[in-house]
């Protein structure tokens, strides 16, 4: 086998996902992408399939993963690939564990294998720019997924629509606190640019309603542990009390309730958050969190694959009669690059069966699996 390389190409039946499964013959292959080689740190490790005649005629997309700390990320690996396989496409994954550089050099790499498309999951919005330029100057047609990356020219940006997932967030808050007071912002990594555009959507939606941001800080590389940390922080500066929280995604949710538990005021205190994991759907219906934004994995993993096989046989996406027309832009500080947003949708205990259970992302059974 070639070191770091995961290939496949066996055809797969379409299905959906249900939550915690992932396709049988799916995981055989992206389970090996998970552990890194032995004899070469950081990347993965490669399924390699029999050879056939006509390999050289392949579509090939690698995808470069920020990690996989974040569980919403092995959904989107399990459908990207799933749906990229149906349409013959060879999926190389690469996880670079949360370290810039590493990505980089992995991008590099698929670089070298000669991919059609490369598709990222940056780490870094600012950092990857040299990297794209490198793969555009080789053919090789380059999509953002989920975060933008900054001044680059990427073919593709595909994300839920970042400033609507702060706007819910506020807008909870706000109807959570109708008579106003004073909340924590507990943001994600600093080097994720969709963390600015959720802010933005959420300060707007706090505009004119007595609302105060008391404490705001930044939980680096997304790390939930910080998120903890923070609301211990926050307290202690502001005299042990708050009214609301607002989290970067679940995640730093989870974190922040279990300090509020520790303090007692768990349940007591709105907290917002996004991603819709299952933990954190427990939390709504048990009370202890108030809302989570959901985004659909499913349908944001399967149009960025559709999208891919369609840049790599060079059809126009931006064309209005393609399969899945790109007509929006989104400016990433160089210039305009083609925009496919996706719509996030706010969950709370009221829609949690229309939205999440009766949409199959979750179990019923997993959901409410701590109430009587």
């Amino acid at each position: 086998m070639t070191t770091g390389e995961t290939v496949m190409k066996h055809d797969t039946r379409h299905m959906r996902l249900p939550a915690g499964a992932v396709l049988a013959g799916l995981l055989l292959c992206v389970m090996a992408a998970v552990s890194g080689c032995a004899g070469e740190p950081g990347r993965m490790a490669e399924v390699q399939q029999e050879t056939t005649a006509d390999d050289a005629e392949h579509i090939r997309i690698g995808i470069s993963f920020d990690s996989f700390v974040i569980e919403r990320w092995l959904r989107d690996r399990d459908v990207f690939a799933a749906t990229a396989k149906n349409l013959g496409a060879e999926v190389n994954v690469q996880n670079a564990n949360g370290d810039v550089k590493e990505q980089i050099s992995q991008i590099e790499y698929l670089i070298d294998k000669k991919m059609d498309v490369i598709t990222i999951i940056p780490i870094d919005a600012e950092a990857l720019a040299g990297v794209v330029g490198k793969a555009k100057q080789a053919g090789i047609r380059v999509i953002s997924y989920d975060r933008l990356i900054r001044n680059a020219g990427t073919d593709l940006y595909i994300s839920f629509d970042n400033r609507m997932v702060g706007t819910l967030m506020g807008q909870s808050l706000a109807g959570s606190l109708p008579d106003g007071g004073n909340i924590f912002q507990i943001q994600g990594s600093s080097s994720d640019y969709n963390v600015d555009l959720v802010r933005e959507g959420f300060e707007e939606a706090l505009a004119g309603t007595g609302i105060n941001i008391v404490y705001s800080t930044f939980c680096d590389n997304w790390l939930a542990e910080l998120a903890f940390d923070a609301v211990g922080e926050g307290l202690d500066r502001c005299g042990g009390k708050v009214d609301g929280i607002m989290c970067g995604n679940d995640d730093l949710a989870g974190q922040a309730i279990r300090a509020l538990t520790e303090n007692k005021m768990a349940g007591s205190v709105p907290v917002v958050a996004q991603d819709a994991e299952l933990s954190a759907c427990q939390r709504i219906v048990e009370g202890t969190q108030t809302m989570t934004v959901y985004k659909s994995v499913d349908k944001e993993a399967s149009a960025a694959a559709k999208l891919a096989v369609a840049l790599a046989k060079g059809e126009d996406i931006t064309d209005p009669d393609s399969a899945i027309p790109v007509t929006e832009t989104m400016n990433d500080g160089s210039g305009e690059v083609p925009y496919y947003p996706l719509e996030p949708v706010a969950v709370t205990k009221d829609n949690m069966d229309e939205i999440i259970i009766d949409g199959g992302f979750h179990q019923r059974e997993d959901v409410y699996l701590n109430i009587d």
